[in-house]
């Protein structure tokens, strides 16, 4: 933690409502949903806490109950949490003034609630005196900047200027908006109150003109977690170490953490990185990883075999079936012999034995599959698709 920390206190915006993490998010919103078997948020808690923020305040809206429910007062995680609720969507600038009455009038971080990062905050706080900056935006380098909007930076730190579809000339890599600020409280007197605005627009843009704008650009871990891809890759990247979180103190230099209440056969085999948490069976002869995690309760059976993937608090595997590059979501389960590819199945689905799920297939909550109904074939081999 630092000793000094310059920013003590934060807004962190959390009120989307995960529509691209679906059907991973069509129960809970997206900083609840489990990485790691802990809800995002607590990540995010962490890396506030650690770098001496006293004080966070959460913009939510989409299911805001059950993030409230998750951290209530923030004691656990040794930081203050206060919870303000948006009666409708107000953008990233609306949401921060929509808190405005709760803050002190110092400086504020301002962190987009789906960002997975270990970003140095103090060295961020740092370089925001140093430059009498109104805000400092972390950025972080990408090899395709195309899909995000691109920064453009001087020598001097400063933000000259933002691209919002970078065409084909960028696609080499550049610079991007992280999701992280720095902000002075006037810069607050810029946002209108009551509705929709956006910081990245209506803000920054007016900031760097005036040259009061300036950017940190880190080689830190960064990652947003919108997709189900990039929440996949989140598990992996935990797991191996990609950056500093408290489950990497559980997997310890093994790379691997088996629960003592876990009830793993002994012939089975755990192949690191792996996590498997309190409760969980793996059957005789079943493989888990590498880079798998077994939720709470959830259960991996006789010879079935779970590879890069995740299987959430509750979920079944049959014996002898396979899931690679996949999530499972809570209380879900797949029947005997069946093979899960690259799918993501919703809560409380059931798919039956002998089936076969691949191709990116996503399966919304409570779907039911009857035995051998579905079956992807090769496309490459067989040239007919499915």
């Amino acid at each position: 933690m630092s000793e000094h920390p310059l920013c003590t206190q934060a807004v962190v915006l959390v009120g989307g409502e995960g529509t691209r993490l679906r059907p991973i998010t069509s129960r809970v919103p997206k900083p609840v949903a489990p990485v790691v078997e802990r809800p995002f948020i607590t990540y995010v808690l962490d890396l506030l806490a650690r770098h001496g923020v006293q004080r966070v305040i959460f913009s939510s809206g989409f299911l805001a109950s059950a993030i409230e429910t998750e951290c209530g007062d923030g004691l656990q995680y040794g930081i203050a949490v206060e919870h303000v609720v948006e009666s409708e969507p107000l953008g990233t600038a609306g949401a921060i003034k929509n808190v405005q009455s709760r803050l002190d009038d110092g400086p504020l971080f301002a962190l987009n609630g789906d960002v997975l990062t270990d970003v140095d905050l103090g060295a961020l706080a740092r370089l925001h005196k140093e430059k009498a900056a109104m805000a400092t935006i972390f950025l972080t380098p990408v090899e395709d900047p195309r899909r995000y909007g691109l920064v453009c930076v001087r020598p001097d730190a400063s933000v000259s200027s933002f691209v919002e579809k970078p065409g084909n000339e960028h696609s080499g890599g550049g610079l991007i908006n992280a999701g992280v600020y720095v902000l002075e409280p006037p810069v607050l007197e810029m946002i209108p109150a009551g509705r929709m605005f956006s910081i990245e627009r209506g803000v920054f843009p007016k900031l760097a003109q005036a040259g009061s704008l300036f950017a940190f650009v880190g080689a830190a871990y960064w990652r947003d977690i919108g997709t189900p891809e990039s929440y996949l890759q989140a598990h992996f990247d935990i797991l191996e170490g990609a950056l500093k979180t408290a489950v990497a103190d559980e997997l310890g230099p093994g790379y691997v953490h088996v629960s003592s209440s876990a009830r793993v056969a002994a012939t089975a085999r755990i192949v690191p990185p792996s996590y498997v948490a309190d409760g969980a069976e793996v059957g005789a002869g079943a493989q888990v990883g590498p880079l798998a995690v077994i939720g709470a309760g959830a259960s991996v059976g006789e010879g079935a075999t779970v590879v890069e993937s995740v299987v959430q608090a509750g979920a079944r595997v049959g014996a002898h079936a396979s899931v690679e590059g996949s999530v499972l979501v809570r209380d879900s389960w797949v029947g005997a012999g069946t093979q899960v590819s690259h799918a993501i199945l919703g809560e409380a689905c059931r798919v039956g034995a002998g089936n076969r799920l691949a191709n990116g297939i996503c399966l919304h909550p409570g779907v039911e599959l009857p035995d051998n109904s579905v079956q992807f074939r090769d496309v490459e081999q067989s040239g007919e698709g499915r």
